[in-house]
């Protein structure tokens, strides 16, 4: 898999876990312990997405 369709793929997955996040808030009684766990996936996913980011930028040298 390319370092690009692996990036696109982490912002799908990101997407919809933002998706499973909302949804669930939306219900009477929401599943707190699976809000905290999609929430610390979702953030772990933005993470890996930033820095395949950061290294897919030329680093201007100064």
């Amino acid at each position: 898999m390319s370092e690009s369709a692996y990036l696109s793929s982490l912002k799908s997955r990101h997407a919809a876990l933002d998706r499973a996040i909302l949804e669930e808030e939306r219900h009477p009684a929401p599943d707190d312990l699976a809000l905290k766990a999609m929430k610390r996936r979702k953030l772990r996913l933005k993470e890996a997405v930033n820095e395949l980011s950061q290294d897919a930028q030329p680093h201007a040298m100064t």
